[in-house]
């Protein structure tokens, strides 16, 4: 806790400094909120990917964790300096300390430690490494860092430097500093470039570099990438005596454009800020950033849960603008700019709720990021799908990138190039493929969407006929899945058309989002796989499919997507012959069996996690599912299966995020689904209510103006809502729209435990 003398002494240190310009008054109005945050929460997976206790500021370039598998593995590889990807990282750059002789088992050992003696908070990471008894502190910048050591007394004390990528260099320079370069060669992740370095030892160290001539074959954390010890290029060290002071420190600054870039964040940043400086500022970010949201009510576990969930929406995306000028990955230049350049995003996962929440949080640095997606086009060619540092990455299909700027300038987010933008989603649109895990022109099977309004699937053994499709071994067509996704986006394609006066275009891709339709197998209810010929492919949608489902859906099987159509709800009930049938199949959803053990359906999709039925909470297809129970008469039922949903798999222990959060996609859920509303159409500025987990929660909003929602009486049982006003006016349906938030006001809910008699319309 620091008290009144530390934080008047951090104001005058901080004064008219662009970094340090945030208040320690407005942080200590809102630390309460940062004592909720505990980055562990999640950080052991179900299946797959965990999330990571990442020390950061919001949305910045430095995104540091320790180099192990997860919360349970209690050793550590390195202390890198940066990771370049937060669900399978990239790290770049290690650190790591030893005690007495400078051996080559100082690079490659793994250090113990023990998380009694860990503290792991947003701005700020410490542990203690029980074999050597020194203890790591970090503390973040936007491009910089800093490491410190504390060794015991009179020991001699060595930094290890390495590298995470094979033919890393090093430099002795300025006295007691080094540079460096990473060279990133990671084709996992379509990545290929160089990562430069420029940090400074205190004290005055013997420094020195040493070759990477020995692969020693230890334990890897992360297999071909990951053990610095494993990789061969230049290392670094420095050695301190035992006569010398007991804590040592590395800072360092990142940079993707040269050495002497480095060198300039350098002076920049935290030249001459201490550590503690930069540890009371990312407190004091952190602060002004949570409190844009209070909640009252609640359980302790609920209000550990949401602001861990708030936290997590800030890893993505990261502004990698250095001193007005960034690197660009999509044409290999670097560039001048007055508006910050993003990048490092998954629009499959950040479309559904993480963009829609920046949109309300944060409207202009959704704009920034918008407007990074338009000049990635300019750069590159195509509209990306997984931008990051080195170009964009093959990600999952389609591309709702058209979502997004469809979803923001319809909620008055205009500060980017829209036309530019349109010319990319329309060229996208037009040439690219959909395919999953491919990125570039389009195929066949493009043209086959076109003429026919499907992707046309193969029968079980049979071989792929299409050459381009056959390129990714174990990448499939994915025919259902992708076809109902292109759909979406040519949906979002036809309305931004038709907002910016281009009735031609809306004209022709308007018919185009009714595509799902021709998947529809009437007799049995679900979106099915067609053949070439037009003829059905009998499967059971439950469990065939290959690998991962990857045959005819993806990751998930029929079941989940068969809600995927949430540009055309009303469409999707019409199939289904009605809302009490729409009623009966989402009853069906959350009561249907696996039908088979557990270890079967999990070997075969290991990103069906977080199940209720065949309900799969831990994947992105699936976060709008509970809310269509607003579609029918029943709606109480949403608010039934939005608290289990909560109460089940958000739990406020290493455990509890059940799938792959994807830097934040899952987190967005969990903060729109706990405030009580959520965005079931992501390009449709309409919010669906649902029983808040709180009994009020405020939205300080950017332009001065306050949305509450005032849920009287909310308790566990008290989970049903029985009547709603917005601004004092009586509801007849459980909506609002996204201008009605922005305006500020109050959404009350009176909330009780008896399920309403009354039927709420939302028509």
């Amino acid at each position: 806790m620091r008290t009144e003398k530390k934080i008047a002494a951090f104001l005058l240190l901080v004064a008219g400094s662009q970094l340090l310009s945030l208040t320690s008054t407005y942080a200590q109005n809102n630390k309460g909120v940062l004592d909720y945050i505990d980055p562990n929460i999640g950080t052991v997976a179900p299946l797959l990917n965990m999330n990571r206790p990442v020390v950061h500021l919001p949305n910045q370039l430095i995104r540091v964790f320790p180099t192990q598998q997860d919360y349970l593995d209690m050793q550590q590889t390195a202390f890198p300096m940066t990771t370049l990807n937060v669900i399978t990282p990239q790290y770049v750059f290690g650190i790591k300390p030893s005690v007495g002789a400078l051996l080559d088992t100082g690079w490659y050992r793994r250090l113990t430690y023990d998380h009694d003696f860990e503290v792991t908070r947003p701005w700020y990471y410490s542990a203690l490494l029980t074999d050597d008894d020194v203890r790591v502190e970090f503390t973040a910048g936007s491009r910089t860092g800093i490491y410190r050591f504390t060794f015991p007394e009179g020991v001699d004390k060595n930094l290890h430097l390495s590298h995470y990528y094979e033919g890393g260099d090093y430099e002795v320079t300025d006295g007691h500093a080094v540079i460096g370069t990473e060279y990133v060669e990671d084709p996992g992740h379509q990545q290929k470039g160089k990562v430069y370095i420029y940090g400074v030892f205190s004290g005055s160290p013997e420094l020195g570099t040493k070759a990477g001539d020995k692969n020693f074959g230890r334990y890897s954390v992360l297999g071909p990438v990951g053990d610095p010890a494993l990789m061969e290029g230049e290392r670094a060290w420095a050695r301190y005596g035992s006569g010398e002071g007991n804590v040592v420190e590395f800072r360092y600054a990142i940079s993707f454009i040269s050495t002497e870039q480095a060198k300039q964040n350098f002076k920049e940043e935290v030249a001459s800020a201490s550590f503690e400086d930069f540890k009371s500022n990312g407190e004091s970010v952190w602060a002004k950033t949570i409190g844009r949201i209070r909640v009252e009510g609640g359980t302790e576990a609920q209000r550990r849960s949401f602001y861990t969930a708030l936290y997590r929406t800030y890893v993505r995306m990261v502004d990698i603008t250095e001193q007005g000028r960034y690197f660009s990955g999509f044409d290999g230049q670097v560039h001048a700019d007055t508006r910050p350049f993003y990048t490092e995003d998954y629009t499959w996962g950040n479309h559904p709720a993480m963009h829609p929440l920046r949109s309300i949080l944060d409207p202009q640095r959704e704009a920034d990021m918008l407007q990074s997606y338009v000049r990635m086009y300019e750069q590159g060619g195509w509209m990306p799908e997984y931008p990051k540092y080195f170009g964009d990455r093959e990600g999952m299909f389609a591309f709702h990138s058209a979502v997004m700027f469809l979803d923001a300038y319809r909620k008055g987010i205009r500060d980017f190039d829209v036309e530019k933008a349109f010319e990319g989603i329309l060229k996208n649109a037009e040439q690219a493929t959909m395919l999953p895990f491919r990125n570039g022109p389009r195929g066949a099977l493009e043209d086959f969407y076109d003429a026919h309004g499907y992707y046309p699937a193969l029968h079980p053994g049979e071989e792929e006929t299409d050459p381009f499709a056959a390129e990714k071994k174990g990448q499939r067509r994915s025919a259902v899945a992708v076809t109902l996704a292109h759909s979406y986006d040519d949906w979002a394609l036809s309305e931004l058309a038709s907002e910016l006066g281009k009735p031609a275009i809306a004209q022709r891709y308007a018919p185009k989002a009714k595509n799902y339709r021709n998947l529809w197998q009437d007799d049995i209810g679900m979106f099915m796989p067609k053949d070439a010929k037009g003829q059905w492919i009998p499967i059971d949608p439950k469990f065939d499919g290959g690998s991962h489902g990857f045959d005819y859906y993806n990751e998930n099987n029929g079941w989940s997507y068969l809600w995927h159509v949430q540009h055309d709800i009303p469409g999707l009930t019409q199939l289904m012959g009605g809302k009490e049938q729409l009623e009966a199949k989402l009853d069906q959803l959350f009561r249907e069996g696996l039908d088979r053990p557990k270890p079967d359906f999990w070997a075969k999709f290991p990103n069906s996690t977080g199940m209720i039925g065949q309900f799969s909470m831990g994947n992105q297809v699936a976060y709008h599912v509970p809310y269509l129970f607003n579609f029918t008469d029943s709606p109480w039922k949403t608010q039934k299966y939005t608290r289990l949903t909560l109460d089940t798999w958000f739990q406020d222990n290493i455990f509890g995020v059940p799938g792959d959060e994807d830097g934040g996609a899952l987190s967005s859920f969990v903060v729109f689904t706990a405030m009580g509303f959520y965005p079931v159409t992501a390009g449709v500025p309409i919010y669906a209510i649902t029983s808040p987990v709180f009994s009020k929660v405020s939205i300080a909003l950017d332009n001065g103006k306050t949305f509450t929602v005032d849920a009287k009486g909310a308790s566990r049982t008290n989970k049903y809502i029985q009547s709603a006003s917005l601004n004092g006016k009586v509801l007849d349906s459980l909506w609002f729209s996204h201008d009605e938030l922005m305006n500020g006001g109050t959404l009350e809910l009176i909330m009780g435990p008896e399920i309403p008699n009354k039927k709420q319309s939302v028509h």
